[in-house]
């Protein structure tokens, strides 16, 4: 058991339509760019009729350096196209490893750990893309401590 989250288990998730942002961003400039491209996809996201169908999300393409290749948004119900900034994209049917993190965002790599260590022992291969749900609003929860952060991690 992490200490700060669920045991990491396996499961099989199904094709979900999406609407991102997404950036090759600074590590040091995430929190400001999730703020800005959860807006941008609200905004288009109900401009054209459709809604979120969930909680928002952050997917990580490749691992984290000094900068990242990441997308947000919010999967979506109805019908989404494109816009200039706001992509529409799928998170894949696939299988992969979930576990719910508790605690602010710079512990995550202890779940993160955890979900790595699990899919080796179980021998298997992390697929190059992750994602985060994340299931609190710190504007309605300010102490990060009771955060909760769904992190589902394919496998190839």
């Amino acid at each position: 058991m992490s200490e700060n989250g669920q045991e990491p288990h396996k499961i099989h998730i199904t094709e979900q339509a999406v609407a991102v942002v997404r950036e090759q961003v600074p590590m040091d400039a995430l929190p400001s760019f999730f703020g800005r491209a959860l807006g941008a996809v609200m905004a288009a996201v109900q401009m054209q009729g459709a809604s979120p169908a969930g909680p928002p999300f952050a997917r990580y393409h490749g691992m984290p350096g000094e900068t990242v290749d990441v997308e947000a948004g919010f999967p979506v119900a109805g019908n989404f196209q494109g816009t200039g900034e706001v992509a529409s994209g799928v998170l894949p049917d696939a299988e992969a490893f979930e576990a719910v993190h508790t605690g602010p965002y710079d512990t995550l790599g202890t779940t993160y750990d955890a979900i790595r260590e699990r899919m080796k022992a179980d021998g298997l291969t992390p697929a190059d893309s992750m994602w985060e749900y994340y299931l609190t609003d710190p504007e309605q929860q300010p102490d990060p401590s009771t955060w909760q952060t769904r992190v589902v991690w394919p496998v190839v």
